[in-house]
C-alpha cells in the first residue's frame, strides 16, 4: 500500500502511480487515438460530410455513467475497507492472545511460552499466504519439525494452525496449568480467528458480480467509441485529445476499482498484510519476553 501526504498536492499531481497507470493503459490509448483520428479524417476531409453532432445524448449517457462508477467505486473500497478492519481485527486479537496467554503460563514452562510465541504469528503468515498464492509452512517460523509435518499433510494451514493452537490450550487445561475459567476467557480470542479467516475468505472468494462488471466495461467501450462523434463537427481535430482525456478518466477510475476490490494481493493499492504480520510476530515476541 502507498504511503502518503494527502496535504502534498503538488507531490500526489505527480506521483509515479499515475505514471504506472499510463503505462497500463498505453495499448488502449494508442488505439483510441488511431481510431479517433481515422474517423475524424474520414468525416472531416475524406468524405467531406455535412455532419452536425450534438453532445445532448453523451451529456445524459455520462449522468448515468457517472452514478454506475460511483457504486462501483464504492463497491471495491467497502471490500477494500472491510479487509483492512478484519486485519487490524487480527493484530489487536494476536495481541490480546499473547497478552492473556504470558499471564496465565509460569515463566518456567519455556516450552509452552515458545509454543504460543511461534504458533501465534504463524497464523497470521499462513492467512496472509493462504488470502494470495498458497502457504509455505517454512516461512511460518515454526521451530517444531512434528508440527511442520502435522501442517504439510493439511490443505488448508490457516485452519490447521486453529486446530493445534487449540489443542494445546485444551491439554494446558488437562494438564492443570489452565484453570477452566482462563480456558473460557483465552476461547473468546480463538473464536475470532475463525471469524477473521472466514471473513477475508468471503471478499476473496466472493467477487463483483460478473454480470455487473461486464455491463460497467461495455457501458465505458459504447460510450467512449461513440464520443468522437458528438465532437467532431465542433471541434475537428481537436476531437482526438479530448476523447482521449475522457477515455483515461472513464477507464482509470475502473481499474483502480479493479484493484483495490481483490486487497489482499501485492498490487500497489493492496493492503499491507506483509507489514500487519511482520507487526504481530514482533508484538508477540515482545509480550512473551
Amino acid at each position: 500500500m502507498i504511503k502518503y501526504n494527502p496535504k502534498n498536492w503538488f507531490g500526489l499531481i505527480f506521483h509515479s502511480y499515475s505514471q504506472q497507470i499510463v503505462k497500463t493503459l498505453m495499448p488502449f490509448l494508442l488505439i483510441m487515438i488511431i481510431y479517433t483520428a481515422i474517423l475524424t479524417f474520414l468525416i472531416e476531409d475524406y468524405f467531406e460530410l455535412d455532419f452536425h453532432s450534438t453532445t445532448v445524448v453523451h451529456s445524459l449517457l455520462g449522468i448515468v455513467l457517472g452514478l454506475f462508477l460511483v457504486f462501483r467505486v464504492n463497491s471495491a473500497y467497502d471490500r477494500w475497507y472491510e479487509g483492512r478492519k478484519l486485519w487490524g481485527l487480527l493484530l489487536n486479537n494476536s495481541r490480546n492472545l499473547a497478552s492473556k496467554l504470558n499471564a496465565m503460563i509460569s515463566r518456567e514452562n519455556k516450552k509452552d511460552r515458545e509454543f504460543f510465541q511461534q504458533m501465534i504469528p504463524a497464523f497470521a503468515f499462513a492467512l496472509k499466504d493462504h488470502l494470495r498464492k498458497g502457504v509455505k509452512i517454512k516461512h511460518l517460523g515454526i521451530s517444531d519439525k512434528e508440527i511442520n509435518k502435522q501442517l504439510e499433510t493439511k490443505e488448508h494451514i490457516p485452519n490447521a494452525i486453529t486446530s493445534v493452537l487449540y489443542k494445546r490450550l485444551n491439554q494446558l487445561l488437562a494438564d492443570g496449568k489452565l484453570t477452566p475459567n482462563q480456558f473460557l476467557i483465552l476461547d473468546k480470542e480463538m473464536k475470532e480467528f475463525s471469524d477473521i479467516l472466514g471473513g477475508c475468505e468471503r471478499i476473496k472468494n466472493t467477487p463483483i458480480p460478473y454480470s455487473y462488471s461486464m455491463f460497467i466495461k461495455k457501458f465505458i467501450f459504447t460510450y467512449t467509441v461513440t464520443l468522437p462523434l458528438a465532437f467532431i463537427s465542433e471541434f475537428h481535430y481537436i476531437t482526438i485529445p479530448i476523447v482521449i482525456f475522457v477515455f483515461f478518466i472513464l477507464v482509470s477510475v475502473e481499474l483502480i476499482a479493479e484493484e483495490i476490490e481483490e486487497p489482499f494481493g501485492g498490487d500497489t493499492n493492496d493492503l499491507p498484510t506483509g507489514e500487519l504480520t511482520e507487526k504481530i510476530e514482533k508484538n508477540v515476541k515482545e509480550l512473551f519476553d
